[in-house]
């Protein structure tokens, strides 16, 4: 059997070295570059006749060039007859777009649930014109209760509440607080189901991921989808580099994370503490309280998250670490992306070290701050690669027992 065929996306070719050094090959030839209007070109300089092609791209940098630039390489594996094509993608784009609003900061915006619009119209009873002129403070006074229900619903439905009586609803706008959109909820599109159809469209059958932010996302694809974990590697890491570890303390720093936390924990036999973000303030939902569950005094504390962007999460809960005083915060991301000004927080933080996987190019950010160090992840992607070209399992992959 052929040995696999690697080709590498401009995204992060150190990857791909990497990889290929792993294996024992070198990478496929090509030539990526661009037009003078920025249109991606493409060239393959390499057979891929009845092969079994692997494409290298992480989803970082100029992140929808890179993905563009990843579906026609794909496009061209399939055109030039490969018999099967396998995008790799260790960090995976557009993976972690919610369903609700963010703020600025990065925190999700909270907003009260929108009201249902009853299925059966109901009729309002109308009121004179004069009653209005003549009752101005009894309206204003009611405002607040007419407030929800019209901000939650457009014209159309409010004139179908009104039963086509327009005359008293014309009136309400010029009492009631128009600068909340005037009744539109903000709605943001999730793209995983764009994302996962524009893969399969241009011909992958088979994805291989790290460490999704949410595994259900695997469910938007018609192919075979390999979410690979980081866990065995972080483990291996804490086992051999951490002294005294099993006196530290591994924490999540928000709810979401506590799996993933909890594994590593039940392995090394760790104590377990969770941040969570209370909302104590009802009339200001924008704004949470974090509180600690667990104890940290005195202790050595591991903080485990699957992705920083702004790293506004993981800053503030090394500060809440600290206030209940832990002696030595550790950090564990897998994908650490840093944009804008992410790294000049870390270094300004209580974090004292921070170890982050090369999911993406990380040269840049080691060099500027003496807090991070890296965690290579190229040879698991290469057994991966292995084992599928060859058809062997890659359950083994996951098994926290193989790392320890």
């Amino acid at each position: 059997m052929r040995r696999p065929l690697v080709f590498g996306g401009s995204s992060h070719p150190k990857m791909t070295q990497e990889i290929c050094d792993r294996l024992g090959i070198e990478p496929g030839k090509t030539r990526l570059s661009k037009f003078s209007n920025n249109e991606t070109s493409v060239e393959l300089y390499e057979s891929v006749r009845d092969q079994v092609v692997f494409i290298v791209q992480s989803g970082c940098g100029h992140v929808n060039d890179n993905f563009f630039e990843l579906l026609i390489m794909i496009q061209a594996c399939k055109t030039a007859s490969a018999s099967k094509v396998v995008a790799v993608i260790p960090f995976f784009p557009y993976s972690r777009q919610p369903d609700a609003p963010f703020k600025r900061s990065g925190a999700p915006l909270i907003k009260p649930p929108p009201m249902t619009v009853p299925s059966t119209p109901q009729t309002m009873p109308s009121t004179p014109k004069n009653e209005y002129e003549n009752h101005d403070l009894t309206l204003e006074s009611n405002a607040h209760s007419f407030s929800r229900l019209s901000l939650d619903m457009d014209f159309g439905q409010q004139i179908l509440l009104g039963g086509g009586r327009t005359n008293s609803l014309s009136l309400l706008p010029q009492h009631i607080n128009t600068n909340a959109n005037n009744g539109y909820k903000q709605w943001v599109v999730r793209s995983g189901t764009l994302i996962a159809e524009l893969l399969t469209c241009a011909g992958a059958d088979h994805i291989i991921t790290m460490d999704l932010h949410d595994p259900q996302f695997q469910g938007f694809f018609d192919c075979p989808v390999d979410n690979l974990s980081s866990l065995p590697s972080m483990v291996k890491y804490i086992y051999h580099s951490i002294p005294d570890y099993r006196d530290a303390v591994i924490v999540s720093p928000d709810a979401g994370g506590a799996k993933r936390a909890t594994s590593i924990a039940e392995k090394l036999h760790m104590d377990f503490a969770l941040i969570h973000k209370e909302r104590r303030r009802p009339d200001k939902p924008q704004k949470h309280d974090l509180m600690l569950v667990g104890d940290v005094r005195n202790k050595v504390c591991i903080l485990i998250d699957d992705i920083a962007d702004t790293s506004f999460t993981i800053t503030k809960a090394a500060k809440l670490l600290h206030e209940n005083g832990a002696t030595k915060i550790y950090a564990f991301i897998t994908h650490a992306i840093l944009s804008g000004d992410a790294v000049e927080r870390i270094q300004r933080s209580y974090l004292d070290h921070v170890i982050v996987s090369d999911s993406v190019p990380q040269d840049e950010v080691t060099q500027r701050c003496k807090k991070f160090s890296t965690l290579p992840v190229a040879a698991l992607f290469a057994e991966a690669i292995r084992r599928i070209h060859f058809g062997e399992s890659v359950s083994t992959l996951f098994d926290l027992q193989e790392e320890a």
